[in-house]
């Protein structure tokens, strides 16, 4: 048998390199205008669909950010959309990598006159009046997304952080635009079904050493998390938090916690 000394100070270890290596999140000088109060997907609410330039609009008015996703549409156009599929806010069963801009721009959100917009047009219309949180979409390895998000924003003179739940990501981003204020997406993945080892190191926020990330974006039910209380508590990080409603958004200023809020 192993003498438990050893296991103690495998174990211990182990948990060294989890705290000061695999976890740690990463500092950089930035803006402090962009802790502030971002609308989720701009300012929607009925007659005016989500991540549409009516919803952006909406939230310049009232002087809140906005927090807006962005993935590739066939031919490689950055457009601003949160669902993989399109049939939730379309009507359309089909996946929004595989049409072209032209058949895009075809389509109406939420029985609106509302068209899906690019990334290009979301920044033009904001033109810098109020911070912009940039989700990146991606389901798998193919970073081709942050390059062509790179070029846009090079021409930016707004403000704008960026995040998204892939450490890959969030790691290339980085390296397109080392001056940018970006951050890792987290949730307790444990909590759903189909457990793999990637939600298990997810749920960890083991994959930091990875992303590099300089703020931590948490679920609101796992403020309280111990990857959570790490990052932000011990190292210091900025927390911003999701999805919050006015209760939640009380809460969240009480807190220090930048809110991404709906229904202010």
């Amino acid at each position: 048998m192993i003498p438990l000394i050893i296991i103690f100070s495998i174990l211990f270890i182990l948990f060294l390199v989890y705290i000061l290596f695999l976890v740690r999140p990463y500092k950089i000088e930035f803006d402090k205008r962009l802790l502030g109060d971002y609308a989720h997907r701009g300012l929607h609410g009925k007659g005016i669909p989500e991540n549409s330039l009516f919803a952006f609009e909406a939230a310049v008015g009232k002087g809140f950010g906005i927090e807006l996703d962005v993935q590739l549409s066939k031919e490689g156009e950055v457009m601003v959309f949160h669902d993989y599929n399109l049939k939730r806010m379309t009507g359309l069963d089909k996946k929004l990598r595989d049409l072209t801009l032209s058949e895009l721009k075809e389509l109406r959100l939420k029985e609106t006159d509302e068209k899906i917009p690019t990334l290009k047009e979301a920044l033009e219309l904001v033109g810098g009046r109020v911070p912009i949180l940039i989700e990146l979409k991606g389901e798998d390895f193919d970073v081709s997304l942050c390059g062509k998000v790179a070029e846009i924003l090079k021409g930016y003179k707004g403000l704008y952080c960026l995040e998204s739940f892939n450490p890959f990501l969030v790691r290339e981003i980085g390296r397109l635009l080392p001056n940018s204020f970006r951050g890792l997406l987290y949730t307790n993945y444990l909590r759903g079904s189909n457990i793999t080892i990637l939600k298990i190191f997810g749920s960890a926020m083991a994959l930091n050493f990875i992303a590099k990330p300089h703020f931590i974006s948490y679920n609101k039910d796992d403020r309280n998390s111990i990857p959570v209380k790490i990052t932000t508590g011990l190292y210091k990080a900025p927390k911003f938090v999701w999805t919050v409603g006015p209760k939640g958004y009380t809460l969240a200023k009480e807190l220090g916690e930048s809110p991404i809020f709906e229904n202010p």
